[in-house]
């Protein structure tokens, strides 16, 4: 597990033999089975999550439903808003799969920037390309239709398709689960035309 992350952050910058054993040391790693609930609506979290292994689905419960509203594969974290804001979240966090997570909370990060500073520069620079991703995503679902979601999922995140329970990815496009069948049904029949 911590190889995967070592290799991970030597991508933006190197580290030393202390610092891995930094990592080690604050027992971050954690294994959670599929169906874990990370977090609850109307629940705190002092918890920030990287996936190294597995996925995570972010969703509102609303008048009974869920609506998913983003996917967290390797490589990607997720530090809930009422980490931040000491608020009750107003969502839910999920394992949509067996995963393998890093867990840490804001404290832990606090001690690992003050013995290493560069360990904040890769979580700033982390920061920003999940924001700028986050923003063009936005845009791009605003502005398409049901069909360009599934195109643009196709061609972006093609692991979901396989990965996600199809309710649960119509959810996150939008869309019925009986809408996105038939979407699926009419973007192969064109295919094969």
């Amino acid at each position: 597990m911590q190889e995967i992350l070592f290799d991970f952050i030597a991508q933006y910058v190197p580290l030393s033999e202390a610092e891995k054993q930094t990592l080690v040391s604050l027992d971050i790693f954690q294994a959670v089975p599929k169906g874990t609930v990370l977090l609850e609506t109307g629940s705190y979290s002092n918890e920030g999550f990287f996936v190294l292994k597995g996925c995570l689905r972010k969703y509102y419960v609303l008048d009974g439903e869920e609506k998913t509203t983003a996917f967290f594969t390797e490589m990607e974290g997720l530090t809930p808003e009422s980490t931040l804001s000491q608020k009750p979240s107003e969502y839910c966090i999920a394992a949509v799969e067996d995963s393998i997570l890093t867990v840490a909370t804001p404290d832990m990060e606090a001690e690992m920037f003050a013995k290493f500073p560069k360990f904040e520069t890769i979580c700033r620079i982390l920061s920003e390309e999940l924001l700028l991703k986050q923003q063009v995503d936005f845009d791009l679902f605003k502005t398409s239709s049901p069909e360009q979601r599934y195109l643009n999922l196709l061609e972006k995140r093609p692991d979901l398709i396989q990965r996600v329970p199809q309710h649960q990815l119509a959810s996150f496009l939008g869309i019925k689960p009986q809408s996105l069948s038939r979407l699926k049904a009419r973007i192969m029949k064109r295919a094969r035309s």
